[in-house]
């Protein structure tokens, strides 16, 4: 059990959320029924520190984490998102000047966003990753990837940019991991970096109980972001919402009093987050803790109800409908299968429950009657899926 805030390194900490028994990894399904329900669990004990802000998983064990090639949350079968991406990187190719230019991306992930930086704006990649599947040069050799953790060991390639997306919250030592990137980029102070991650204000002001799960230790806002960076030895240019205010950006560069050999500047030098910040993430977790008993048994009610008339499914085997279904309906009784349009994730099982996850041709063999979306910036594009599979019969909603 943690017992200092990650960030300050202070004790003052408060718990909120907590669950004995969570799936470890949500976006590794498996093969068998018997294999899903067999998987290892862990616990949740999500706490929040009352003088930086910063919220965590105090029970999280890193060493019960294993992220390997079958380990899959790539969200490019969908359009919406991909467009999306196109969009992150058009801006910064446009912002930041990349055109010819040496890109690292931290955590590729199968490496769909450093192709797509260096096809648009004709850059040179390097993508790392222990879970990357595929060649290790692709695109006439203008992108590599190394199976490996991004450290300092690597800061002899060199980079004009340095990128990384959805990794910072599997990290239970954030600093660590962002003074190993100032490490690596101190040959060069002017590089700058981008990063995204989910914001902990979406999942706290929409009371999304099924956004809190294991693989995400570490939960930033803004305020608690950006001290991270800071204390690391970056400065901050810009951090804000996006993705419908589902996900956040920041954007810095190297502060240059670093001390030559990589570590962060005194404590005076950094300005901690403001008290009223503190207070705010604070009060949002206090409310969000009121409101998720509530809304889980109304969920849990509603899918009985919905299985009685007809039957249920949901659509999204990412970790929001991994942890959805383990939550409210831990026996697989209420729902039928869950829908993902994931080829890799389709046949396989979910993690815990064993819920059969299948294609999105099954609502037109199965006639089930409720289907339930696990992410509202997706409803068009799936409502238009399933209206040409099996017409308006079926009855949908978003969770």
């Amino acid at each position: 059990m943690t017992a200092l805030c990650p960030l300050c390194r202070h004790d003052d900490i408060t718990s909120f959320v907590r669950r004995m028994t969570v799936p470890i990894l949500q976006n590794a399904p498996a093969a068998t029924r018997e294999i899903a329900t067999a998987r290892r669990m862990g616990a949740l004990d999500i706490a929040a520190c009352a003088h930086c802000g910063f919220v965590f998983n105090r029970a999280f064990d890193l060493a019960q984490i294993e992220y390997a090639a079958h380990y899959d949350n790539t969200q490019i079968c969908s359009p919406r998102f991909e467009r999306y991406m196109a969009q992150i990187a058009e801006d910064l190719i446009a912002r930041h000047g990349l055109r010819g230019k040496r890109i690292v991306e931290v955590g590729c992930g199968k490496g769909h966003f450093l192709r797509m930086l260096c096809r648009i704006g004709g850059n040179r990649g390097f993508g790392f990753d222990p879970t990357y599947e595929g060649p290790d040069t692709v695109d006439g050799g203008t992108v590599s990837f190394v199976r490996e953790f991004y450290s300092e060991q690597h800061a002899s390639l060199g980079a004009d940019f340095v990128c990384c997306r959805h990794v910072l919250e599997h990290v239970p030592d954030p600093l660590a991991m962002l003074k190993a990137v100032r490490r690596a980029t101190r040959s060069d102070p002017g590089v700058a970096v981008f990063f995204e991650v989910p914001t902990v204000d979406w999942i706290l002001d929409n009371t999304c109980f099924w956004d809190f799960f294991y693989e995400h230790c570490s939960y930033f806002n803004a305020d608690t972001l950006s001290f991270a960076f800071r204390t690391s030895g970056f400065e901050v240019t810009s951090a804000r919402p996006a993705f419908d205010g589902q996900y956040l950006w920041l954007e810095a560069h190297a502060r240059p009093d670093l001390a030559p050999d990589g570590a962060a500047p005194g404590p005076r030098t950094i300005d901690p987050v403001e008290p009223e910040g503190v207070a705010a993430t604070l009060a949002r977790l206090q409310a969000f803790e009121s409101r998720a008993e509530a809304s889980f048994t109304a969920w849990q009610d509603r899918f009985r109800r919905a299985a009685a008339d007809g039957g249920v499914a949901i659509w999204g085997a990412g970790a929001k409908g991994v942890t959805l279904v383990n939550l409210l309906d831990p026996d697989a009784r209420l729902v039928r299968y869950v829908v993902d349009i994931n080829p890799n994730k389709q046949n396989t099982f979910v993690p815990g429950t064993g819920h059969p996850i299948v294609s999105p041709e099954r609502l037109r063999d199965d006639r089930v009657r409720h289907l339930f979306l696990m992410n509202p910036n997706y409803a068009d594009e799936i409502k238009a899926t399933v209206a040409s599979l099996r017409g308006s019969d079926l009855l949908i909603d978003c969770i």
